[in-house]
């Protein structure tokens, strides 16, 4: 399916434009997020090796749960942008907005919020489910 074809998808070619731009959109902001972060955690890193003397085991701890933080953070922005990715690969297959589940159409106003959902929310709903 192209995402040319818009009588399969039911959007307009300018519908899909303007997809595209959003899922596009947020994913140089993220991107620009992630070089930030990855900035600050450098900079983190830094002071952490030239400010070592006379610590005791409480600022170790603390250091150490800075770093995990950062770390998180790093891998949250990276899952994220990779989401968005994901999305506009699928825009460009056509399948943009259709459960990767059950096929389905999937509700605007969900994607309107999530732009990169790729399930619907009886699909989620079963797969949280499943994982609890």
């Amino acid at each position: 399916m192209l995402v040319h074809d818009t009588t399969a998808t039911g959007r307009s070619q300018a519908e899909v434009d303007q997809i595209r731009q959003s899922l596009k959109s947020r994913y140089d902001e993220l991107t620009a997020e992630y070089d930030q972060a990855v900035l600050q955690s450098q900079v983190l890193r830094l002071v952490e090796v030239g400010d070592t003397a006379g610590d005791d085991q409480a600022d170790s701890g603390t250091k150490t749960a800075e770093r995990d933080t950062a770390q998180s953070l790093l891998r949250t922005i990276l899952d994220r942008r990779a989401q968005f990715e994901h999305a506009l690969t699928r825009l460009e297959e056509g399948t943009y907005g259709f459960c990767e589940g059950c096929s389905a159409p999937i509700p605007v106003e969900r994607l309107e919020i999530f732009p990169s959902a790729t399930s619907c929310v009886t699909c989620k709903q079963t797969r949280e489910r499943r994982a609890a």
